[in-house]
């Protein structure tokens, strides 16, 4: 795996996925992610992916996984009610991590590389936080973020944060993947079903073709359809067709 860097701090580079890795549970995502937390002395983290493509009126973040233990609704409505139009724009624009301080007088945020990093307006949110945003290309972009009363990052421990970041986003999308692989799931039969289904055949022709009931056509291609987890026919033909195990 290769994450390529043209400037110091992760300044203005896109990070790319080579190679996407074993991928791994969610259970060693949290793991990971309670690590740099406590690393950085952050109370909580939230890992948010873009979704929908086009127009910014069709992309959105989605929190994917976080350790808010109550209020999870609320505290993300927070986030992207205070954040979401700034932390899209900056995500196309730049790989520079986040950072602002949350109201009251208690509530700090220090980086220590400040050339390296963008300030949000502070005193938006009741906690303070930073935000590393990653961009793997089409699919897999985000933040990942840490908030807290005080976070105050030294330059060397941000860059080592927003590489890890990116690797678990990395690791998030390579498991989407494998859970979208239908090798290890889809018979000879469903997938030839889906085949002669996708170049036009109705139940009762792909049952004659195979010499089987249409009863028995129509539940591979309904057992074809739930492995692709489509929610119709022609998506699970879509999906087999962008996959490849179908043309």
């Amino acid at each position: 795996m290769e994450i390529q860097l043209s400037a110091p701090l992760i300044s203005e580079a896109e990070i790319r996925l080579a190679r996407p890795p074993k991928s791994v549970r969610a259970a060693d995502f949290v793991s990971r992610l309670q690590v740099m937390q406590t690393v950085l002395g952050a109370e909580h983290f939230a890992v948010l992916r873009l979704s929908g493509q086009g127009l910014p009126t069709a992309r959105k973040f989605t929190l994917a996984l976080h350790n808010w233990a109550q209020d999870v609704d609320r505290k993300a409505d927070q986030l992207l009610g205070a954040y979401d139009a700034a932390m899209l724009a900056h995500l196309e624009a730049s790989m520079l991590p986040l950072i602002w301080e949350g109201a009251g007088g208690n509530q700090f945020a220090v980086a220590g590389a400040e050339l390296f990093t963008t300030r949000l307006p502070a005193g938006v949110l009741p906690w303070s936080g930073i935000a590393f945003p990653v961009r793997l290309g089409a699919q897999g972009n985000g933040y990942v973020v840490f908030i807290g009363n005080f976070i105050a990052p030294s330059g060397d421990l941000t860059v080592d944060l927003h590489m890890q970041s990116c690797q678990i986003l990395i690791d998030m999308l390579a498991a989407d993947e494998k859970k979208l692989t239908p090798a290890e799931a889809l018979s000879e039969r469903e997938i030839a079903c889906l085949q002669m289904a996708g170049d036009g055949c109705i139940s009762e022709v792909i049952a004659e073709k195979m010499g089987l009931s249409v009863h028995t056509v129509n539940a591979y291609l309904g057992t074809a359809t739930t492995k692709l987890d489509a929610v119709n026919r022609i998506q699970a033909i879509a999906k087999a067709i962008r996959l490849g195990y179908i043309t």
